[in-house]
């Protein structure tokens, strides 16, 4: 293990950075690596509270999403040259997936992103890609945060006029909302079955 590790090679950014082409091009690359301001960004291993929340939102705004919009879960989103984002669950116009071989979608095509934070993910989730996601034109965006492994989730709306996100809610146990389509979740599911935190 120590002599696989030492052998291992880094990819080295080209002058400029990467863009988000390449990353369909580098090998070896972890599953779930992001681009963020032309830097690559690997994934680290997920709390059973991260797939459980994860699984929830993206079994439930399947079942509740309206006709022309379809979900996915953890599928690269194109927001720019240098920004090729991976949204925990995103709501999206059916319309854009045109292949079963396509590896992203363009971020103007998607109205909901859903981030479910964790310890090494909580700035971007917090501070970086909400800014990211308004630009691109993201109409709503729900940061899921564990609160002693209850669910919170903060929910955001696109500010037309300024660009920016502003607050819609703050849901502890049920979250009950109209858009991007009306949903009413138990939040409580979330936690695990045998009261571990």
């Amino acid at each position: 293990m120590a002599s696989e590790a030492s052998t291992s090679v880094w990819p080295v950014p080209p002058d400029g950075g990467w863009t988000a082409d390449d990353l369909d091009h580098l090998p070896e690359l972890p599953q779930h690596t992001q681009l963020i301001d032309a830097a690559l960004v690997f994934p680290c291993p997920q709390s059973a509270f991260h797939e459980r929340a994860t699984s929830l939102f993206g079994r439930r705004l399947s079942l509740d999403a309206v006709p022309g919009l379809d979900v996915l879960c953890r599928f690269s989103m194109h927001v720019d040259r240098q920004n090729r984002l991976e949204p925990d669950v995103i709501v999206l116009r059916e319309e854009v997936l045109t292949s079963h071989d396509q590896t992203r979608v363009p971020a103007s095509a998607v109205v909901l992103a859903v981030e479910v934070t964790s310890e090494d993910s909580l700035s971007r989730d917090r501070e970086t890609k909400p800014l990211k996601y308004a630009r691109a034109g993201i109409a709503h965006y729900w940061r899921v945060e564990s609160e002693k492994g209850a669910a919170v989730v903060h929910a955001f709306e696109l500010e037309p006029t300024t660009g920016a996100y502003t607050g819609v809610g703050i849901f502890r146990d049920r979250m009950k909302v109209s858009a991007p389509f009306p949903m009413d979740l138990d939040l409580t599911v979330v936690k695990p079955r045998r009261g571990a935190e």
